[in-house]
C-alpha cells in the first residue's frame, strides 16, 4: 500500500512540474489585445506621381505635321496622387510613432489613424533608409497611449507572438504565431538580423508592431516572403536594432553609426585552407579605403578581422552590424588574422554618413592597345589592365592586373566573368601575364590544390577567390 501512495506521488508531482514547465498556447490573446490596440495605428501617405502618357516615347512629329495636334496631348506630363498604407506605434504619450521608412519614404502627407477613428496629420522626425526605420510626430497636443520596446535578445524561437496592424487598409488586425526563426539575412538592407515569424503579415503591416507576450515590442515588421499574401513567412527588424536607430533619429534627425572604412567578404572553406585558419570565419578584408580609420590604423587587403571590440565575429554578416552601433570616435580593439598570426590594432572609428567625403581623385590617363593571351592552366584569355581601365572603372590609380576577356569550358574558375580583374595571386600583385602562369605553375608542381587569387569584379567589387586547381 505505501508502495502505491509513493508512486502515485511522485507520478503527481512530475505531472505538476511538466504543467509548470510547459509553456502552453494562451487560452485567448483577447485581453493583450484590448490592451494594445490602442497604442497602433494606421497610416496613409500620398504622393504626386508624374506620367507621360506619350504612346511613342522618345518620338516628336515635326512642326506643321497633320498629326501634330493629334498627340500633341499624349506628350504633355500627367500628374495624379499616389497613395499608400502602411502600420505603427506609439513610443510616447507626446504622439511619437514607429513606422518603416519604406512606408513614409517620398510622402507630401501623412495622416495617421488612432483608434480606428480619430485621424492626425503627421510630420517627419528623422527617416533611415539604411535600417527602414522612420520617427514620426503627430501633430497634436493630445495624450495617446505608448507602448515599450521590449529586450528582442532575449526573444526564442518558438516565443509566441502577435502581431496588429492594417493589412490590406482593412484596419486594426490582430494575428498570433510563434518565433519561427532569428538572426535572417534576406538581402534587403545594409543592416540585417531579422527576426522570421509565422505570425500573419501582409501588405499594410508595414512598421506595424510585433509583440511578446507582455506586451512589449520586440520587432517592427518590414517584410513578407512571397508576392500578394502572407505565406508564413514574415520578417522582423528587432526591437534592440531598432531603439538604437530610433534614439538617434529622435535626438539628432539622422543616424551616427560607426564606420571602419573596409570592404568585406565571406571566408570560404578554401580561403581559410589557404590562410591556414582553423575553420572558416571572421571577416575577409576585400579592400581599405583611403584614408579611412582602417587605412589610418594599418589594416590591409587579406587581413581577416576575428574580434571587434571583443566581441568575436563568427560570420561576415555580424561584422556591419557590430561596427554601426559602435560610437563615432571610439577606439576600439580589432583582432585580425595576418600572415597565419593573431595581431591586434587599435582603430578610431568614423562615421559612416559622412565617409563619402573620402574618394580617390582620379587622373586623366591615354588609352593603350590590349595584348591578349591565354593562360592555358586555368583556359581563360587575359589582357594587360592599362590606364583608361583604371579610369573608367574608377580603380585605385597604381593597379595593376589582367582582364579576362574569355573563359574556356571546364576553366577551374568558369565561375568568373568576362571583365573581371585578377590583380593578385597567393598574395602577389599580378602586373603581366608570366606573373600569374608563373605563380599557378610554382603551385602545380607542388602538388597545392587551391590558390588563392584576388579579382575585380564587374561592380569593380574587390574579392578573394579560391581557386581549385585540381
Amino acid at each position: 500500500m505505501n508502495k502505491i501512495k509513493k508512486l502515485l506521488i511522485v507520478f503527481f508531482t512530475l505531472t505538476f512540474v511538466m504543467q509548470v514547465n510547459a509553456k502552453d498556447a494562451p487560452a485567448s490573446f483577447a485581453d493583450l489585445a484590448e490592451r494594445l490596440m490602442p497604442s497602433v495605428v494606421n497610416i496613409s501617405t500620398t504622393t504626386t506621381v508624374t506620367t507621360n502618357t506619350n504612346p511613342f516615347p522618345g518620338f516628336e512629329f515635326p512642326p506643321g505635321s497633320p498629326f501634330e495636334d493629334m498627340f500633341k496631348e499624349f506628350g504633355t506630363p500627367q500628374t495624379r496622387k499616389s497613395a499608400a498604407l502602411g502600420s505603427g506605434f506609439i513610443i510616447d504619450e507626446k504622439g511619437i510613432v514607429i513606422t518603416n521608412n519604406h512606408v513614409i519614404q517620398d510622402a507630401e502627407d501623412i495622416v495617421v489613424r488612432v483608434g480606428g477613428d480619430k485621424e492626425y496629420k503627421a510630420t517627419i522626425i528623422g527617416a533611415d533608409p539604411l535600417s527602414d526605420i522612420a520617427v514620426l510626430q503627430i501633430d497634436s497636443k493630445e495624450k495617446f497611449t505608448p507602448v515599450n520596446f521590449g529586450n528582442s535578445d532575449k526573444a526564442r524561437i518558438g516565443d509566441w507572438v502577435i502581431a496588429i496592424g492594417n493589412p490590406f487598409g482593412l484596419g486594426g488586425t490582430v494575428t498570433a504565431g510563434i518565433i519561427s526563426a532569428r538572426n535572417r539575412s534576406i538581402g534587403l538592407s545594409r543592416y540585417e538580423d531579422y527576426i522570421q515569424t509565422d505570425a500573419s503579415i501582409n501588405s499594410g503591416n508595414s512598421g506595424g508592431p510585433l509583440f511578446d507576450m507582455n506586451g512589449d515590442v520586440i520587432g517592427i515588421n518590414t517584410a513578407i516572403l512571397g508576392k500578394g499574401g502572407s505565406i508564413g513567412i514574415g520578417f522582423s527588424i528587432p526591437s534592440n536594432d531598432a531603439k538604437r536607430v530610433v534614439d538617434q533619429l529622435i535626438e539628432f534627425g539622422e543616424t551616427k553609426r560607426g564606420w571602419l572604412g573596409v570592404r568585406i567578404q565571406v571566408v570560404s572553406e578554401e580561403i581559410a585552407d589557404v590562410e591556414k585558419l582553423d575553420e572558416p570565419r571572421g571577416a575577409l578584408v576585400a579592400s581599405v579605403a583611403e584614408n579611412s580609420p582602417s587605412d589610418k590604423a594599418g589594416i590591409k587587403a587579406g587581413d581577416i578581422i576575428l574580434e571587434f571590440n571583443n566581441t568575436e565575429i563568427k560570420e561576415m554578416k555580424e561584422l556591419p552590424i557590430i561596427v554601426a552601433q559602435t560610437e563615432v570616435g571610439k577606439t576600439v580593439d580589432v583582432k585580425i588574422w595576418r600572415n597565419k598570426r593573431e595581431i591586434t590594432k587599435k582603430i578610431k572609428l568614423g562615421r559612416l554618413e559622412t565617409s563619402e567625403d573620402f574618394k580617390v581623385e582620379k587622373k586623366e590617363t591615354k588609352e593603350e592597345k590590349p595584348e591578349i593571351s591565354e593562360i592555358k592552366s586555368l583556359k581563360i584569355i587575359v589582357r594587360p589592365l592599362n590606364k583608361k581601365d583604371i579610369e573608367q572603372r574608377k580603380l585605385p590609380n597604381q593597379t595593376t592586373g589582367l582582364v579576362i576577356t574569355n573563359i574556356g569550358k571546364n576553366s577551374p574558375v568558369d565561375y568568373l566573368n568576362v571583365g573581371d580583374v585578377i590583380v593578385e595571386a597567393q598574395k602577389k600583385k599580378i602586373k603581366s601575364t608570366k606573373d600569374l602562369e608563373d605563380i599557378v605553375g610554382t603551385a602545380l608542381k607542388s602538388n597545392q590544390k587551391t590558390i588563392l587569387i584576388v579579382i575585380y569584379n564587374n561592380q569593380n567589387q574587390r574579392r578573394y577567390i579560391g581557386v581549385k586547381l585540381d
